[in-house]
């Protein structure tokens, strides 16, 4: 009886203990001296180079946070482990602990919120259109009676069609099965109009042939916060990661990094995105929050 009491009381000191490991993401990275951070790649934000490279603007911002963190806990040595994600297992990987912090290029809305928390906004998307510059289309309006493509899988037209503009307005819908495919379907000629994340489309004029071919137009369809995600209730983490985000914008080294990622040759084909920071970009920094995309629509 009393190796059974003994018995129950090692297993649920060790359950305890695996609770608040898995709740208490300072104590686990102290204890391993290693953190895993959850990468993409291929989105605009965060990106691989191979051979295990990770690379983009927010991989970079999530080291540094990861960085601000090894010196709250007095850590000589922190071991970043790089964990690649997907639209799929990202959330299942946050949940279970297999990845501590993500930083990919994840948007923050209601419904993830009930399973995930996340830092403050670092980046705005807004959903836009891209054009050749010769063809005279400024706008919505412009459209009618036009091909659009967007990728298979996306809801990018269905933006544009929920739009409070495109009323009345008639287009043709042809899919891509990738972003480059959709993009080839503007090159060529098959598609009037491309219609995607802002910097999906400026990556992909980036890498034409002739960029100046190519111009971004017309209204702002939508615009979605994209935050690094984290476990839910763990407070002491949460703190840490927006103490060091907000300080990365105060002292205007997030602002470098944008520029670097965004305004300068990156890697590997040392080619310009050329994507000048967003106004709604810019609001989040100057009140760094947490507000989920349904916020941001309410206006």
């Amino acid at each position: 009886m009393k190796k059974h009491l003994l018995a129950v009381a090692v297993t649920a000191l060790a359950a305890g203990s695996a609770f608040a490991q898995a709740t208490d993401t300072l104590a686990k990275i102290k204890a391993s001296g290693s953190v895993t951070l959850g990468v993409r790649e291929s989105s605009g934000l965060s990106y691989t180079l191979g051979n295990g490279k990770f690379v983009g603007f927010h991989t970079e911002m999530g080291e540094v946070v990861l960085h601000d963190i090894q010196k709250q806990l007095g850590l000589a040595k922190l071991e970043i482990k790089y964990q690649p994600v997907t639209s799929q297992n990202r959330i299942p990987l946050v949940t279970n602990g297999t990845v501590d912090l993500e930083c990919g290029s994840t948007t923050n809305n209601a419904t993830r919120q009930k399973d995930v928390a996340f830092a403050v906004t670092t980046y705005v998307e807004e959903v836009r259109t891209a054009v050749k510059a010769s063809s005279g289309i400024t706008s919505i309006k412009d459209l009618n009676g036009k091909t659009v493509a967007t990728t298979t899988g996306t809801t990018s037209v269905q933006t544009l069609r929920k739009h409070e503009r495109a009323g009345g307005i008639d287009f043709k819908e042809v899919f891509g099965k990738d972003h480059a495919d959709s993009f080839l379907m503007l090159e060529t000629g098959r598609a009037d109009a491309f219609v995607m994340d802002g910097s999906i489309l400026a990556a992909n004029i980036s890498k034409s042939k002739n960029p100046a071919d190519y111009k971004v137009v017309g209204e702002v369809l939508s615009v979605e916060p994209i935050a690094c995600m984290l476990r839910k209730d763990d407070t002491a983490f949460k703190k840490a990661v927006d103490d060091s985000i907000k300080r990365q914008i105060a002292d205007g080294s997030l602002a470098k990094l944008y520029d670097k990622w965004f305004m300068q040759p990156v890697p590997p084909t040392n080619t310009k995105i050329g994507l000048p920071m967003s106004d709604a970009t810019k609001a989040a920094w100057a009140t760094p929050n947490d507000k989920p995309m349904e916020d941001y629509a309410k206006k």
